[in-house]
């Protein structure tokens, strides 16, 4: 089973926004987001990617109607798959 948990890594050691739900001494891969210099981090940019902004927008657009269903409480048991 996989599961993914944001934190931070500061100072040599690594600080975890919540608990994970598994055993003590389990197994990790920590995987670094290195995000370049000058960027915010947490946003990516669409035009390094080849994504123009109309593109974006029609994407925005369509995924919308999801976004209702993918922000409920009960659906964060979808997350632990």
């Amino acid at each position: 089973m996989l599961q993914s948990i944001e934190g931070v890594y500061r100072a040599g050691t690594i600080e975890l926004f919540e608990n994970p739900a598994v055993a003590n001494e389990t197994r990790v891969i920590v995987t670094f987001m290195v995000e370049g210099i000058g960027e915010t981090p947490g946003v990516v940019n669409l035009r390094e990617r080849g994504i123009s902004p109309a593109e974006a927008s029609s994407q925005r657009a369509a995924l919308a109607s999801f976004a209702e269903d993918w922000e409920r409480p009960d659906m964060e048991v979808y997350d632990q798959l």
